[in-house]
């Protein structure tokens, strides 16, 4: 036993004796809520010290060559690094926890605590179209998933920590704690109970409180001077709803058709020059595109797009009505491209910035061209403040992260109600179209989407081959009935499987079927073959148990014989399924 063995050995006595279950996870909470805080803080600083050395080299108000040349470095770098010190592909972001509590028991690899950070900050910081929110949850997940592997934790207690290092992330970075929690409710599916909402908010308060101390007290992107809500302008919020709502779909849409493309490329040396190429042009066309996007950001919250023509080929035209509405049209549409190029050239980061910006500049047009139009005199700042709540709710399907996460990054509190019937109507917009976030699709098509699903996730970690029971006696083909009543009187089971010298299995009896006959002397000599059933439904042992479950719901049968290569092997039974079943619901279920 080494070192650490024997030191973990003592602490864990230790802390059954004089700390309660309770206790701990609330200790936890606190500490996985720090260290999710400073990896936050590591990643946000060292993305975007990057980018203002870069952008040192950025002066004119032309077209600029560095804004293709940028992103391509940036992600190459990432890509060495990952390949060649690392040597191993970096997690797949939210994603990839949400595959990980679902089929992994919670387990992430070691280096995901800080292969994403040096990853992400180098995709960003050198122009990748994408954010740093993904990365930094998946290495807070990271964080609370290790923690949970060193001190030996139960899957439902290291679920717990993911949930709480990945809410805790979301806080840190955004300085919002609520948004984190209403994110751990909605997108991590984490259970609301008593059991988990004190761990929740211990770790989100912490994590933020790090936020302030560190980075100081600030508003992620300020706005003044906000209205209040008007009443009369609920139908242009309505509109709007359904507008990002379809914006959001178009975003998923090309996300996933972005990965199957990208997927039909073996080489990753090719997948990096379609992808770079294709985002180097973009960018250097629209350099709005450029980077996470946080400056532009703030300036459309003011009102102010003339971030849409700076260091751009079209800055002469920048006076031009027509040439302004294009410009908004491209930059909202082709952010999804340049996004999904970032991520097919292999580089590493999230999709809430790009949803911020989509966001924003959808809210943004939406009320300049209905004021250009003389159909209103709408506020542009308020409608690009619930533009991206309408963007985060329609891609993430998560309205109430779209609510509060933009409530509190902006500070703008007297919004709610607009903020609730764009994000709400974004929602249901997208659900007519799609059932799944960006996040959730590839897992649900590949059938990994357990931790939406109750059931599924309890399912998931049940194995056929340890629900088998084979306490049966078995008969041999050419017996009588005679034979099987001598078996019935020293059997505990009542179905009695028939198999040949080799196995084969060929049906069985049930004692309900001969009930009747077993006493009837003259048919002692009847063949068992005569009496026996062949049964419609047989498992496989290496079936889910989902299927399983089907079987039994299907048939309506008490026990189903499990047969691999047409071989006997056991049998199933319905009340050993559901004993089962409610032992492992209570492990990953908070109590």
């Amino acid at each position: 036993m080494g070192f650490m063995d024997k030191f973990l050995l003592k602490f864990f006595k230790w802390r059954i004796a004089n700390v309660s279950d309770k206790q701990y996870t609330y200790i936890l909470s606190i500490i996985v809520g720090f260290l999710a805080a400073i990896s936050a803080i590591i990643i946000k600083k060292s993305a975007h010290f990057i980018s203002y050395l870069l952008n040192l080299a950025i002066t004119s108000q032309g077209g600029n060559y560095v804004y293709f040349l940028y992103p391509a470095i940036g992600i190459l770098i990432a890509i060495l690094f990952m390949r060649f010190i690392v040597k191993s592909e970096p997690g797949h972001g939210i994603p990839g926890v949400l595959f990980s509590i679902s089929r992994k028991n919670g387990i992430i690899k070691r280096h995901n605590t800080y292969s994403s950070i040096i990853a992400s900050a180098l995709t960003v910081g050198f122009g990748g179209s994408v954010g740093l929110e993904g990365p930094t949850v998946s290495t807070g997940a990271a964080i609370g998933s290790n923690i949970g592997q060193i001190l030996r934790l139960n899957y439902k207690q290291i679920t717990l920590m993911i949930c709480l290092a990945s809410a805790a992330a979301m806080a840190a970075i955004f300085q919002s704690p609520i948004a984190g929690v209403v994110f751990a409710l909605e997108v991590m599916m984490i259970d609301l109970t008593m059991a988990s909402i004190i761990p929740l908010l211990l770790s989100t308060v912490t994590a933020v409180l790090t936020s302030y101390f560190v980075l100081g007290q600030t508003v992620a992107y300020p706005v003044t001077e906000i209205d209040k809500f008007i009443p009369g302008n609920t139908p242009y919020y309505v509109i709007l709803g359904v507008l990002l709502g379809l914006v959001s779909v178009y975003f998923t849409k090309v996300y996933i058709a972005s990965e199957h493309f990208f997927k039909r490329f073996k080489s990753w040396q090719i997948r990096f020059l379609i992808g770079s190429l294709l985002l180097g042009v973009l960018i250097f066309l629209f350099p709005a595109l450029y980077g996470e996007g946080y400056k532009a950001i703030n300036e459309s919250l003011q009102g102010d797009y003339s971030v849409l023509f700076n260091h751009s080929i079209f800055y002469d035209y920048r006076e031009i009505k027509w040439v302004i509405f294009l410009l908004f049209l491209a930059v909202i549409l082709l952010k999804a491209v340049a996004t999904s190029a970032t991520f097919g050239a292999g580089g590493v980061g999230g999709i809430f910035a790009p949803a911020l910006f989509i966001g924003a500049f959808s809210g943004l047009f939406f009320a300049v061209f209905t004021n250009d139009l003389g159909l209103g005199d709408l506020n542009p700042t308020k409608f690009a403040m619930v533009g991206m709540g309408g963007v985060i709710a329609g891609i993430l399907l998560a309205p109430l992260t779209g609510i509060f996460l933009i409530a509190e990054i902006t500070g703008g509190y007297t919004l709610f109600v607009p903020l609730m019937i764009v994000s709400t109507i974004s929602y249901s917009t997208v659900r007519i179209f799609m059932n799944h976030s960006v996040y959730t699709y590839q897992l649900a098509q590949s059938g990994d989407l357990m931790t939406h699903n109750k059931d599924k996730n309890v399912l998931s970690q049940m194995k056929v081959t340890r629900l088998i029971e084979t306490n049966f006696h078995i008969i041999q083909p050419g017996s009588t009935l005679g034979d099987l009543v001598k078996l019935i009187a020293i059997s505990k089971r009542n179905i009695f499987p028939i198999t040949d010298i080799n196995n084969v299995f060929m049906g069985h009896i049930l004692l309900d079927d001969i009930r009747n006959i077993m006493f009837d002397n003259d048919l002692y000599d009847t063949k068992v073959e005569n009496i026996m059933v062949i049964p419609t439904f047989a498992i496989s042992p290496s079936e889910s148990m989902e299927e399983v479950a089907r079987k039994f719901q299907e048939s309506g049968k008490y026990n189903i014989v499990v047969v691999q290569d047409g071989k006997y092997i056991g049998y199933i039974s319905r009340a050993n399924v559901f004993s089962t079943y409610r032992k492992k619901l209570s492990e990953v279920s908070d109590d």
